[in-house]
């Protein structure tokens, strides 16, 4: 296998830090931008003194950094991005504009180096189709432009018009991921993530929240097979000008998924159902979807690619890289809710004296399993 080097913008998020480790892993170079808005230097820990690794501070709104290092790298993946519904919802214009402005300087760089580009969307690009599971085809719905939520999804179906264009019209090499929703280890609660939230509340005894009324449906895949997806598509030539869906078919309605982990936890923890005014506020007219599911043949049939991780298994890694966490305070991300470069979450549950932890109001215990009616399925999660 050629040796290359490629551009990993976003490479030390969640997602990003994982590629970096597999592209290493098999022989690649790879240079890292990120201006650390999101991204964690810790999650680079492991490579950092690698010597085929190289680390940029900076943004992908940096027109001209983006230009120089592109030009010295063979490949580009594009996965910087505004991500997690809160900052979606509350800095929209930041958010719209750095996913629209940054793509546009990085496909227009691998169009002037004629580098190829895998560019990373989402499945926000769906919006409130509830139908499935959902091909690489089918229909947008989105709600009003007045509802913030929807900023994201439009963003990005901007940046996948875009990449797709130069493809048709001047020939870029370039392959579209629609991700659904990844969980696994540095994955941060403090950005809206579901998972990772609501197992940091089973660990440290805080109620498990729940928004909206816990029946809305979702599935979850982990990094390492989504990273597999990724890596797979990367040396695929039949991959190149298509569109793929990335995620798995294990559905579970969110209601059914706090239950699940606090059960996993061994949590005393109860479920509180949170309603999506009380978790965002009046003015931000949020909306979400009652199901999404993916359909990954197209992937499935090209690559050969299968999930390999269920459900229980990703809940058992985040319940115990959640305690890897609380154990050592000083290597976790922020708290919940926190900006980024923010406080250094508190694993310590709020239980004064050694007593039993207080009652919180409109609280409730669900016990596992949680059952939902598929058939009066209801209002939302926000995006994990």
């Amino acid at each position: 296998m050629e040796s290359l080097t490629y551009l990993v913008t976003g490479g030390a998020g969640f997602i990003g830090s994982h590629l970096t480790e597999a592209l290493l892993r098999v022989g690649h170079s790879v240079v890292v931008l990120d201006d650390l808005s999101t991204g964690d230097p810790a999650n680079l820990a492991q490579v950092r003194s690698h010597p085929r690794f190289h680390f940029e501070s900076g943004s992908v709104l940096d027109e001209r950094l983006v230009d120089e290092l592109t030009g010295r790298c063979d490949a580009v993946v594009h996965l910087a991005a505004a991500v997690g519904v809160r900052q979606i919802v509350e800095q929209p214009l930041r958010s719209f504009t750095t996913n629209v402005r940054g793509a546009e300087h990085v496909i227009e760089a691998a169009h002037r180096h004629g580098r190829p580009l895998l560019l990373a969307s989402t499945s926000e690009i769906y919006g409130k189709n509830a139908s499935g599971p959902l091909t690489e085809t089918a229909d947008r719905v989105l709600g009003a432009t007045t509802v913030a939520r929807w900023s994201y999804s439009t963003a990005k179906a901007v940046d996948e018009i875009l990449a797709l264009a130069y493809h048709r019209e001047h020939g870029l090499p370039v392959t579209v991921v629609r991700l659904f929703n990844t969980v696994g280890p540095r994955q941060s609660p403090a950005y809206g993530m579901v998972v990772p939230r609501l197992v940091r509340q089973a660990v440290t005894g805080e109620p498990l929240t729940v928004y909206g009324d816990g029946r809305q449906r979702r599935c979850f895949a982990h990094v390492a097979d989504v990273v597999d997806a990724l890596m797979r598509l990367l040396t695929h030539p039949g991959a190149v000008g298509q569109v793929f869906n990335v995620g798995t078919s294990e559905e579970t309605s969110v209601g059914e998924l706090a239950a699940r982990i606090v059960h996993r936890a061994g949590s005393g923890s109860p479920v509180r159902l949170v309603s999506y005014e009380e978790a965002y506020g009046t003015g931000y007219g949020f909306e979400d979807m009652v199901r999404r599911v993916p359909d990954t043949t197209r992937l499935r049939e090209l690559t050969g690619w299968r999930p390999r991780r269920s459900l229980d298994d990703i809940l058992d890694a985040a319940i115990a890289d959640a305690r890897r966490a609380c154990a050592s305070p000083e290597e976790s991300g922020p708290a919940d809710d926190a900006p980024a470069g923010g406080p250094v979450a508190d694993c310590t549950p709020a239980i004064p004296d050694g007593r039993a932890p207080l009652p919180v109001p409109n609280t409730r215990r669900v016990e596992p399993p949680l059952v939902a009616d598929r058939t009066t399925l209801a209002s939302s999660q926000p995006r994990s």
